[in-house]
């Protein structure tokens, strides 16, 4: 069993863009999502597809479990996902205190930028860069699973 310890924050400023690593389009949308448990599909580049299951724990660490299936798996499972469906460019940056990832999401949720560190400990230190805006992590608004679950025309507040 995998254990998912990450800090969310919205993203303030545009200086994250020059440290970019690596970018993907993803596609993912909730098969679940009740009493804490999550089960997500998502392809990722329109060439790889996973399920993730997440449950338990706090805003902060809570098990994971990820799997890679078949592309045309993934793309005929979203089809079943209830709710809509979220488009993002995640974009990777190595930076000195870890790896981070910037979300800027497109579709209803356009505009909204979030970034995330995932940390060894719930109490792992971590290098803040100054282009970080507040912190959201635990705050529903910001979860996927939430955007995903927005009534069809209504739009996150980036």
């Amino acid at each position: 069993m995998g254990i998912e310890i990450e800090r969310k924050f919205l993203v303030a400023e545009d200086g994250w863009r020059a440290q970019v690593t690596r970018t993907e389009k993803l596609r993912q949308g909730y098969l679940a999502t009740s009493s804490g448990v999550t089960v997500r599909v998502r392809t990722v580049d329109d060439h790889r597809g996973y399920i993730t299951i997440k449950a338990g724990g706090s805003a902060l660490a809570r098990a994971e479990f990820e799997y890679e299936v078949p592309v045309a798996d993934a793309k005929q499972l979203l089809g079943y996902c209830r709710g809509a469906q979220i488009e993002k460019v995640r974009h990777t940056l190595e930076l000195a205190g870890g790896e981070w990832v910037v979300d800027e999401f497109r579709g209803r949720h356009n505009g909204l930028l979030l970034a995330e560190i995932e940390l060894d400990s719930p109490i792992a230190a971590f290098e803040r860069p100054d282009w970080l805006g507040d912190e959201v992590t635990g705050n529903p608004q910001y979860y996927n699973s939430s955007l995903a679950a927005l009534p069809s025309g209504e739009k996150s507040s980036p």
